[in-house]
């Protein structure tokens, strides 16, 4: 894969590219980055223009601390990015903290989204105890400290796959090397803490603006977002004319547990509007 940045915003941006034509983007979430998606994009990469982009705040992107990481924050950044890569419109792929990011900025700029995936991730604004505890630690000294810190990613990495030997040393060094230092700890947790309670009212009220083919594949196992079920079950009234495709035996990050399965599911689904 080709490993490229771009200048957004006052913003140095890291992406990693496969394959060429109709653009497709892939937006990780917490505490992940680009390399969630390395075993994805060539698959993908052999039909589309497949783009896995470090959100501002993670990988090798600059981790300002200075900024509020709100959804007007990432909309900004990805027009910016789109208005980079030359595009008027693209597909979109996201998963956990990417998938309200990326629904946020597509309910906005619905006539830009040729196709969408939807990965486990979160949806609308009525949230699970589990995600409440979260949140709260995050907000907790002593617990955040350790949430960012190298033990803490990897922990939470194992925690969101059914195998767990799919996270070994090397898999989790992927997810811990970005947050080396305190500024770059402090801007992953700050990354976390900027998304409203509003903005999850824009997704869920502008998800019918979404006229683009739709296909959701969900790992059931998921013990970071144990509700994903019932998320995706909502989004058939909210998206009627989505596909989906929930795998029995996978957890939270498919695509370390499942990456094949994951990888050709998206490359069938992403194919068919590559004209």
């Amino acid at each position: 894969m080709r490993s490229h940045y771009a200048d957004v915003n006052g913003l140095r941006l890291h992406y990693l590219e496969e394959g060429s034509g109709l653009p497709v983007l892939f937006l990780h979430g917490w505490p992940t980055n680009a390399q969630l998606w390395r075993k994805i994009l060539p698959s993908v990469g052999k039909h589309r223009r497949a783009i896995a982009l470090d959100l501002p705040g993670f990988g090798a992107s600059d981790k300002p601390i200075d900024r509020r990481y709100d959804f007007k924050f990432y909309e900004d950044t990805l027009e910016g990015f789109r208005e980079h890569l030359g595009v008027e419109k693209l597909g979109l792929a996201v998963h956990d903290l990417g998938g309200p990011v990326g629904l946020y900025w597509a309910t906005r700029h619905a006539e830009r989204v040729t196709d969408l995936a939807v990965l486990n991730t979160l949806v609308y604004p009525e949230f699970s105890l589990t995600l409440k505890l979260f949140m709260l630690a995050l907000r907790t000294p002593g617990v955040r400290r350790f949430l960012t810190s190298p033990r803490g990613i990897a922990g939470a990495m194992r925690i969101g796959v059914q195998n767990k030997r799919c996270v070994n040393r090397e898999v989790a060094a992927l997810y811990q090397k970005p947050y080396e230092s305190d500024d770059a700890r402090k801007a992953l947790l700050l990354s976390a803490l900027g998304a409203s309670v509003g903005g999850f009212h824009q997704i869920k009220n502008g998800l019918a603006e979404i006229k683009a083919p739709v296909r959701v594949v969900y790992g059931r196992k998921d013990r970071i977002l144990p509700d994903v079920a019932e998320t995706m079950r909502r989004l058939e009234s909210s998206l009627p004319q989505a596909e989906f495709t929930a795998l029995a035996d996978t957890g939270h990050f498919l695509q370390e547990d499942a990456p094949e399965e994951v990888a050709e599911l998206l490359a069938e689904f992403f194919s068919r509007h590559a004209a």
